[in-house]
């Protein structure tokens, strides 16, 4: 009883609950990438660092190729080869192929204690007094076979010799802490990056320095060389410029500045080629071409997510491919659901956060003016987005009357855009809502004689036929205008303030998120409450309505994500997630509901169990408690093998189906799906007229009979021709007779016949046409058979259908005033009996 409780709780979760499907907008991180070359694909592979995950993709079109099973911890490094990628979390390092883990090496790794195992067997321990060399570097030198060469905050470097576990030599160093070691083209030639911004080219055979260079933007964070035969050095900086040196003029050649806007933590030329490979902590790859003459770098190629939290996440357009999100960086981006390369970005703005409007009929003018209408956090101006052109749109919306006053202390606090697309709504924290025209621009008016209301607006829509005007006020006041004339229709006074609203424009449905965490449905037409929820411990975030209008899903800072029937007015799902979400969207063909979360710069898709499978919506109980589920791509790690070989059942035969499933022939539906109305299609199939023999008709090759078209020789003819005779008088029935044990054989033979030929054979089973209730009796024990074994499941009951049409009660063979029968058929099990006819039910027995 327990179980089957739990299940019944659990069921509701199913519904709408979504599954996590994928993470959208996560590129990399302050990680260092690593590049490798495969040699079968001839491909350079560029892999990241997101969270506990690696990503990677090829170098060619930036396309993510494989994501691997998250780690227990953040990575913390990266290195590859061309056959594996090694990734350290915590104190350990674990090596990846095909982004699957191996169990190679576990490489514990403490900042001053540098450890190697190798099959659980130490192979080397270097120790080190952190006051005297504290660790800050790694590096092999090319060619320097069993030595690495290690670099401190101190900024001295030792070169070992992991073999024999000796200190080959130190190098003093430059006055200043190491950040980065990087092999030089040249032999015994190494860089070094070090924090007072200076970069060393070193000779590591004659302990020579060779060249020196100065950088100004702070300590050194990247440095590559060009190796397609351009003496070029690259160098990154924490501020996000990258400086290019020529190393046999020895002089600055370029600036590239502003590459990221964080620090660049990832710099590398790719062998051979024009190609330099940038990546930074604000989520952001980037591939510069240098093929310019002044020997600058221009974008190639690009992936680009947010570098800050996004705030707000709404789909665009009828085809739930798009997704807008705005974020604490600033920036209005557009990310696709299919492909990354549809991608974009519609600019930066001035401020920290955006909140925007936006909905399906946006799309019928897009073409002709701005579509998106963003208020920014802290400012009073509002200003139009364009999605087409990827850019800020030509207006700023800002009423006249507070223009020069710089003493109020006002900004926009929530907007809104009519379902035509040409109007645009602004509330202020003063209370004011004033109407703008999209395409010129041009203040329409405002609501109110003064103003609104008396507190800041928290949210404001406008009707799908542009007829009624909602607003929400911080004075816990809900008010419904006409929007043309503006006048004021109904005041709804709530018990605390309200959140936000949202409103389902098809259904009129208008949902009021208060701060007492209570969710209040109105019904617009009649503008009385129809729902009323509560359950949320924590402030509601965002709503979403489902396309139909039938769920509304609210976010809470409770961390969890729930899921309202309105027409049953219950909870129909819930669970939780590590962090809370801050904006929730629902994709128009509601396969997906996409949400940001705190301090996560990922968008995470769930997809919509109702619409892969037949899941039963039933109400949660009142004391549901939910369970908390990972985020998309940041799941467990997969079980180990073994216990995954256990546990997968791998495919054999159909047999091996049968066992719990119901397996089909698979044969054109053709062969079986018309036995049932053959004689209808012969019937309506009758030529008129009998045919006419041709006056000289040509030569023909013979072919052999069958389904299968196929010519044959004169020898096969004649063969043919003697054995079809000798076959004239062995039919179906005498098969059936014969194998009657196994169903193999005579069920293989009515699969190569065609819908006539299996009705001559199952004609011929009655005593009327040449068999006997024996055969009679046969052939149904092979449609038991069939049904036993649940295979070619669709053949038997076509079979079985026809048998009884035909032989059991035709009009043509019995008088059904006699021969009244019942038929009874089960997975695995034939009953038939008859009236009136104890010498036929004795016959035809129970199978």
């Amino acid at each position: 009883r327990a179980e089957r409780e739990e299940r019944e709780r659990g069921r509701g979760r199913e519904a709408a609950g979504a599954p996590g499907y994928r993470a959208l907008a996560l590129y990399c991180n302050h990680v260092p990438h690593a590049v490798r070359f495969h040699q079968r694909h001839r491909t350079f592979y560029l892999v990241t660092a997101v969270g506990a995950s690696l990503h990677t993709y090829n170098v060619k079109k930036l396309g993510i190729v494989a994501v691997s099973n998250a780690l227990p911890e953040d990575i913390t490094c990266l290195a590859a080869d061309r056959m594996l990628v090694f990734v350290a979390h915590g104190n350990f390092v674990k090596a990846f192929a095909r982004n699957k883990e191996v169990s190679l090496n576990i490489v514990p790794l403490v900042w001053y204690i540098l450890s190697i195992k190798f099959y659980d067997e130490e192979y080397l321990q270097l120790n080190f007094d952190k006051n005297v060399f504290r660790v800050s570097a790694v590096f092999h030198p090319s060619t320097y076979i069993n030595k690495i060469l290690l670099g401190s905050y101190q900024g001295s470097l030792q070169l070992w010799n992991i073999k024999s576990n000796k200190l080959l030599y130190t190098f003093h160093g430059w006055g200043s802490g190491v950040t980065v070691l990087q092999q030089a083209p040249a032999v015994d030639v190494i860089a070094v990056g070090l924090t007072t911004g200076q970069i060393i080219i070193h000779n590591l055979k004659y302990d020579e320095t060779l060249m020196k260079f100065q950088q100004d933007w702070g300590p050194i964070t990247a440095i590559s060389f060009r190796t397609d035969g351009n003496p070029v050095m690259a160098a990154g900086s924490p501020v996000g410029h990258i400086g290019l040196w020529d190393l046999e003029e020895k002089k600055l050649i370029g600036q590239m500045r502003d590459t990221h806007t964080t620090a660049v933590s990832g710099l590398t030329f790719v062998h051979g080629e024009p190609l330099l490979i940038t990546t930074g902590a604000d989520n952001a790859i980037r591939v510069w071409i240098f093929d310019a003459p002044g020997g600058g770098g221009r974008l190639l190629r690009f992936r680009i997510g947010h570098s800050a939290p996004p705030t707000k996440i709404k789909y665009h357009g009828s085809d739930g491919q798009h997704i807008l999100s705005s974020g604490h960086d600033g920036t209005l981006q557009s990310f696709s659901t299919v492909h990354e390369r549809f991608n974009k970005s519609l600019g930066h703005g001035k401020t920290l956060a955006f909140h925007f409007g936006l909905y399906l009929m946006e799309t019928a003018r897009q073409s002709d003016w701005d579509g998106i209408i963003a208020c920014h956090r802290g400012y009073l101006t509002s200003t139009t987005w364009n999605y087409q052109k990827s850019s800020m749109g030509m207006h700023k919306f800002e009423p006249m009357k507070f223009h020069k006053d710089l003493t109020l202390n006002l900004h926009a606090t929530a907007v809104d855009i009519t379902s035509c697309g040409n109007f645009a709504i602004v509330g202020l924290s003063s209370g004011h809502l004033d109407l703008y025209n999209l395409q010129s621009g041009i203040h329409r008016g405002h609501y109110g004689e003064e103003k609104a209301h008396e507190a800041q607006i928290r949210g404001v829509a406008v009707d799908g036929l542009n007829q009624l005007t909602v607003s929400a006020g911080g004075d816990k006041q809900i008010k419904f205008w006409k929007f043309k004339s503006k006048e004021l229709v109904q005041n709804i006074k709530l018990d605390a303030s309200p959140a936000s609203i949202l409103l389902h424009r098809d259904s009129g449905m208008l949902a009021v998120a208060a701060d007492d965490f209570t969710i209040t449905v109105f019904d617009t037409e009649t503008r009385k409450i129809v729902r009323r929820f509560s359950g949320h411990q924590g402030q509601i975030n965002d709503m979403a309505f489902s396309p139909d209008g039938r769920w509304l899903i609210t976010a809470s800072m409770d961390c969890s994500i729930r899921t309202w029937d309105l027409p049953s007015g219950c909870l129909i799902d819930c669970f939780s997630v590590d962090s809370a979400a801050v904006s929730i969207t629902m994709s128009p063909t509601g396969d997906f509901l996409a949400s940001a979360h705190v301090d996560d710069l990922g968008i995470y898709l769930w997809s919509n169990n109702t619409l892969y499978r037949l899941v039963s919506l039933r109400p949660l109980p009142a004391d549901f408690e939910p369970s908390i589920v990972m985020l998309p791509g940041t799941c467990p790690p997969q079980e180990d093998e073994e216990e995954a070989n256990d546990l997968m059942i791998e495919y054999e035969s159909p047999e091996q189906l049968g066992e719990q499933l119901v397996t089909l022939s698979l044969l054109p539906e053709s062969r079986w799906k018309n036995l049932f109305n053959l004689d209808v299609i012969k019937k309506r199939n009758k030529p008129k007229e009998p045919p006419k023999v041709p006056k000289s008709a040509p030569f023909f090759i013979p072919t052999v009979p069958g389904l299968v078209p196929r010519f044959a020789s004169m020898d096969e003819s004649t063969a043919q021709d003697q054995v079809s005779n000798k076959i004239k008088s062995i039919t179906f029935m005498v098969i059936c007779i014969l194998y009657f044990q196994t169903y193999d054989h005579p069920v293989k033979l009515l699969k190569e016949m065609g819908p006539s030929g299996i009705d001559i054979e199952l004609r011929g089973l009655a005593p009327e046409g040449g068999g006997s209730l024996d055969v009679m009796q046969s052939f149904l024990r092979v449609i038991s058979c069939m049904l036993g074994t649940k295979r070619d499941f669709e053949l038997a009951q076509a079979y079985l259908a026809l048998f009884l049409k035909m032989l059991l009660a035709p009009e043509a063979l019995f008088d059904p005033d006699i021969f009244r029968f019942d038929c009874f058929v089960t997975s695995s099990k034939i009953s038939i009996s008859f009236y009136n006819q104890p010498c036929l039910s004795d016959q035809f027995k129970t199978f």
